[in-house]
């Protein structure tokens, strides 16, 4: 076999008008190789001829439950098929067939017009954050991004509940200034799985006159626009950073937000901050009205004077035990109310099974349990004077002259 150099050579030599025989003699080659590389219309290269294998003889069986389950186990096709080989020589040849007989999923390239949508995604940074209690843990971000103009928002909120979903997402609305027409999520569950959305979901789409839009399976590149603003910033914002609280994180990304949004995107060739204007001005205004989000409970408040919510308990003050109160909390802040008045205004612990306690409603407590504990004096009649009517009355004598 002649090498890529010579087979070049004596191509190029043929064209110039050179003899067969003489490039043969030149090159110290066989007449019929020279013949061969004219002929031929692609680069010389080698190839092993295909050799028997201990596979060889089930591939056909592979193939065809390949062709008819394309995503069945290795190991389930080894046993259909009888192999007594060693399994992973097996899974690397069905590993080597599989491709073959996937079915086509092609992807088009999308294009979004000004205002349309906003791609929705949720964001696990790799590193743990510190929580109130001293634990580190992996703490969700929400990240929404403008399709048109590629703005990005964002922000770490505590749970991945369709309350603080609700939230998160009004909150990074209210920084685009307007609502795009669409939001495109995945099948996250605080949003809706299998084409039912979670429920206060659809009174947060028609409070905004949006459309909640959920994907189908399998669908990447229609939230493609977002899942790359997600490494972009596992890989340029992450590096190097220590974080002392979720507040902290977020003072941070917002920070970096303001001088990633002024970046050249390759893709658009421009900048989201100069491109935001246009993308709002095809948006739907700001409700008017304000919206009803949060955690919302309406509870009777017991002898602890402390109320639970997202598995931590706050106080109350303690002169509402026994009545009905409502309990409401945002991303920040935990308020008990008792007849519209406030009883209880805290910050949103972000531990698990925290216990927050106010010292007003602490010493409230110690007051009415002393009064509770003191025992109460005695009436005494110091009056010792009865009415005679009283006895006649007792002896029947009544009305008697």
């Amino acid at each position: 076999m002649i090498s890529l150099e010579d087979w070049a050579l004596i191509r190029r030599l043929v064209a110039d008008g050179v003899p067969q025989r003489q490039v043969a003699r030149d090159l110290g080659i066989a007449r019929d190789t020279v013949a061969a590389a004219v002929r031929s219309d692609r680069p010389p290269k080698y190839q092993r001829r295909p050799q028997e294998t201990s596979f060889s003889p089930f591939e056909a069986r592979v193939r065809a439950l390949l062709a008819e389950h394309p995503s069945m186990p290795a190991t389930v096709i080894a046993e259909r098929v009888e192999w007594s080989g060693s399994i992973t020589w097996f899974r690397e040849n069905v590993r080597r067939l599989r491709p073959e007989h996937r079915p086509v999923d092609p992807a088009d390239r999308l294009t979004w017009a000004a205002g349309d949508a906003a791609q929705c995604d949720l964001w696990f940074p790799p590193r743990k954050i510190p929580r109130e209690d001293g634990n580190h843990v992996l703490l969700p971000v929400l990240v929404i991004v403008a399709a048109h103009s590629r703005f990005v928002t964002a922000r770490m909120i505590p749970t991945r509940k369709t309350e603080d979903l609700l939230l998160g997402s009004w909150e990074l609305i209210q920084q685009l200034r307007a609502v795009p027409r669409r939001l495109i999520w995945d099948n996250e569950p605080g949003i809706g799985q299998k084409g039912r959305l979670a429920q206060g979901v659809s009174a947060f789409a028609g409070t905004l006159a949006t459309k909640v839009v959920q994907l189908r399976p399998y669908d990447p590149e229609s939230k493609g626009i977002v899942e790359r603003r997600n490494g972009w910033m596992e890989t340029s914002f992450m590096p190097g950073r220590t974080f002392a609280s979720p507040v902290d994180f977020n003072t941070q990304l917002a920070d970096w937000l303001e001088r990633a949004n002024g970046r050249v995107v390759r893709t658009i060739k421009a900048r989201p901050i100069d491109l935001i204007e246009h993308d709002r001005s095809r948006m739907l205004p700001l409700p008017p009205v304000p919206l009803q989000l949060g955690w919302r409970e309406r509870a009777r408040l017991g002898r602890d004077y402390y109320v639970r919510l997202d598995a931590s308990d706050y106080s109350v003050d303690p002169q509402a035990i026994g009545r009905m109160v409502d309990v409401t909390a945002d991303l920040d802040r935990v308020r008990v109310r008792l007849d519209g008045r406030i009883v209880a205004d805290q910050r949103r612990i972000w531990a698990r099974g925290a216990v927050v306690t106010d010292p007003a409603h602490r010493e409230t407590a110690k007051l009415l349990r002393q009064q509770v504990q003191q025992p109460r004096p005695a009436a005494v009649d110091t009056d010792l004077t009865r009415d005679l009517a009283d006895y006649d009355r007792a002896f029947g004598i009544e009305g008697v002259a």
